[in-house]
């Protein structure tokens, strides 16, 4: 089992920059896949990128290509998702999800932190 803790969200203006940190607790967090999945209100959680655990192959949602980057450091058993260039839509509490080996980029993981707020103002 693993528990996952978001750091890192706040209020920025359109065009600026955040990066999200989510900790995981454990010592075989290498084995994991991690994901980003994001919610606006009114709305369904969404895939936002998903790093895979062995070569570290990612994978983004078109909404967000070109923008955001998903990286992951197991030495210290955190993933990072670097958001640049963000828009009022990317407005959504940001969920950090881990799951035991394959990555996915569905909703199918079954570790999930509780999220943190990123806001973004126009």
């Amino acid at each position: 089992q693993v528990q996952l803790v978001e750091s890192g969200g706040g209020l920025v203006q359109a065009g600026g920059s955040l990066r999200l940190s989510c900790a995981a607790s454990g010592r075989t967090f290498r084995g994991y896949a991690m994901g980003w999945f994001r919610q606006a209100p009114g709305k369904e959680r969404e895939f936002v990128a998903a790093i895979d655990r062995r070569d570290g192959t990612r994978y983004y949602a078109d909404s967000v290509k070109g923008r955001f980057t998903i990286s992951r450091d197991n030495a210290k058993n955190t993933v990072y998702l670097q958001m640049n260039g963000l828009k009022p839509e990317d407005t959504a509490v940001y969920y950090c999800a881990a799951r035991w080996g394959m990555v996915v980029t569905t909703n199918d993981y079954p570790y999930w932190g509780q999220g943190t707020q990123v806001t973004v103002s126009s």
